[in-house]
């Protein structure tokens, strides 16, 4: 009989790759016309193609694992957060001496260990904290994200890597496609952003729900609910007791003082349901999560990740739903792109004088009705133009802010620039990236008459 450790031992490297290899070197009717079957394939998507997970909690521990076991080998990943204790329940690749650690940093750790011959870089940093640039060496971006502006982000980002010809076709090479994954609860989405070609994040934000946001007057006067009694004591008690001490989320001893609070509420008024997970959930706005939702939405993920990168098969088209909770419900609904987009278009129409410095473009970037992107940043083909942070970068650009947009874009009659900044979505300032198509009035013309006189 065998002993237990060798029934539990991993699998040898060939038969470990077995099935991947199979899928890789055959033919099909579904392949993509780029598609090249060979027993060396796998190897390849491995020495060349660099993967970044975007997330490395419930979905992001999962889509590290399924990534590291459908051959990429070399992945990043990124994460703010550090490790809770409420993590441990779901987010598998995290133990108990692991809280408080960066979860970006534990995760590449733990995948590493088990899966031979991946390399994972962890970044420990805010998606907005790496520069632009940082972002184009990958070949594909995957989403394992909890936050609609953080989703909004990474997908300007992306799609502001791509560049039109002058029929208003995106390049191909300019292309970075995104898999983006999202649970909550039993429920799961999985789609396919092809920039300029399927929906992006934006052409379809009108799939996620807005925020609930409860009334004052509800929640100081005729509170109904458990969740009304937490956010009383968050937004109205909490400065009425600490005038001036600002609420910190993630401070053990404040949490509790508001689920204290709102258990007092709750008596007060005879309303039942208050919980300290509760009581994190509404305050945190955390979304209910699920190990087995987590497990299903990241193979779903990976898999399209991996169709997109080998072409071995049809991608989905392109926004999968998963719903477990009565039995298991899949969908797919194939959405349309949205030609005026003003992230993954063409890019936003701006027209200049060729006298206009670089500072009142930045002006006009606040006033114009579409985009309202204040203390801008404008960088052009890599280069930067002029940068509001770090101080360093701003006083190294600050001179350009009185020269002529013209002069700084070489004196080309249109040119492609973009614009980091503040902008409104959904009544929140967040950080925006925007495309835009900078055109030159008589730049043409002034060009022609200066050819004629030499």
């Amino acid at each position: 009989m065998a002993s237990p450790d060798a029934e539990q031992a991993a699998p040898t490297e060939p038969a470990r790759w077995r099935d991947l290899d199979m899928l890789l070197s055959r033919p099909g009717n579904l392949v993509a016309a780029s598609f090249d079957p060979s027993s060396t394939l796998r190897d390849l998507l491995g020495s060349l193609v660099e993967v970044l997970v975007v997330g490395a909690g419930g979905l992001g521990c999962e889509l590290l694992k399924d990534l590291a076991l459908s051959g990429f080998k070399k992945l990043h990943v990124i994460d703010m957060d550090t490790i809770d204790v409420s993590n441990l329940n779901r987010q598998f690749l995290f133990r108990v001496q692991d809280v408080g650690k960066s979860k970006a940093e534990v995760a590449a750790r733990r995948v590493m260990e088990r899966v031979s011959g991946v390399n994972i870089v962890p970044h420990f940093c805010r998606i907005e904290d790496k520069e632009i640039e940082f972002y184009s060496q990958f070949h594909i971006i995957v989403l394992g994200l909890d936050s609609i502006e953080a989703r909004s982000y990474i997908n300007s980002v992306a799609c502001g890597f791509l560049e039109y010809d002058s029929n208003d076709n995106p390049l191909e090479e300019t292309v970075k496609p995104m898999v983006d994954g999202g649970t909550e609860g039993f429920k799961g989405h999985a789609r396919v952003i092809i920039p300029g070609t399927t929906p992006c994040f934006e052409c379809n934000i009108w799939l996620f729900p807005p925020q609930v946001k409860f009334p004052l007057c509800t929640l100081a006067e005729t509170p109904r609910t458990a969740a009304h009694c937490i956010e009383y004591a968050h937004l109205i008690k909490w400065d009425e007791v600490h005038p001036g001490k600002p609420f910190d989320a993630d401070d053990a001893e404040h949490m509790q003082w508001i689920y204290s609070e709102a258990l007092k509420r709750a008596e007060l008024f005879g309303i039942s349901g208050v919980t300290y997970s509760l009581t994190q959930g509404v305050v945190k706005n955390i979304i209910p999560a699920t190990a087995s939702t987590n497990a299903i939405i990241s193979a779903a993920c990976a898999l399209e990740a991996f169709k997109l990168i080998s072409g071995c098969s049809k991608n989905v088209s392109n926004y999968l739903t998963y719903n477990g909770l009565e039995g298991t419900h899949i969908k797919v609904t194939e959405f349309v792109r949205d030609k005026d987009c003003l992230v993954c278009g063409p890019g936003t129409l701006i027209e200049q004088d060729t006298s206009s410095t670089l500072a009142e473009f930045i002006k006009m970037l606040e006033e114009h009705p579409k985009l309202r992107i204040s203390k801008a940043s404008v960088t052009h083909e890599g280069n930067n133009l002029y940068m509001q942070s770090p101080e360093v970068l701003e006083q190294m650009t600050r001179p350009n802010l009185c020269l002529p947009m013209f002069e700084l874009l070489k004196e080309v009659p249109y040119a492609t620039v973009h614009a980091t900044g503040m902008a409104e979505n959904n009544g929140k300032k967040v950080s925006s990236l925007r495309k835009l198509r900078v055109a030159f009035k008589g730049a043409e013309a002034s060009k022609m008459d200066t050819a004629e006189s030499s």
